[in-house]
């Protein structure tokens, strides 16, 4: 297995955590030097919190545990594309890398709905996608699948 892979792998594992709160489930992580220093899911319907994004949580405990706001060298790993507003603090996190499971049709701010790449800014993260692409459409798909049969229980 790949090493990026076998990171996807634990992202994915923050978003099985989502789903099990029936939070849209996206995980992120952050790595440096190899090793896991960060990791987080999606928490906007328990915190009723707009900005509880797996990747703003995953930047403030990267944050935390560096002592430090800039995060350079270090790589995430987000089972879904970003939004605007994680991608904007993933570019003032000076995050070097991030890795992308699926793409997001709807919000998403690396290349679906707004391409960073056509915009300059001061920092420029590399963005690679599609790694471990079916698993982390998978689990998004069978979410909302679950979710629309739980209305239909509820009728």
């Amino acid at each position: 297995m790949l090493e990026k892979e076998k990171f996807m792998k634990e992202a994915l594992k923050e978003a099985k955590k989502a789903y099990k709160k029936e939070e849209i489930p996206v995980g992120a992580i952050i790595v440096k030097n190899g090793e896991v220093i960060a990791r987080a899911h999606n928490l906007k319907e328990s915190k009723n919190s707009s900005i509880s994004h797996a990747e703003i949580l995953a930047i403030e405990k990267a944050n935390k545990k560096l002592n430090a706001w800039r995060l350079e060298n270090c790589e995430m790993y987000i089972t879904l594309e970003p939004c605007m507003m994680c991608m904007g603090a993933i570019i003032n996190s000076r995050i070097k890398k991030i890795y992308i499971g699926t793409l997001d049709y709807k919000t998403g701010a690396c290349e679906s709905v707004i391409n960073i790449k056509n915009y300059k800014f001061n920092h420029v993260v590399e963005i690679e996608t599609g790694i471990l692409k079916e698993e982390c459409e998978y689990i998004l798909k069978d979410f909302f699948k679950m979710l629309r049969a739980k209305k239909r229980r509820k009728k």
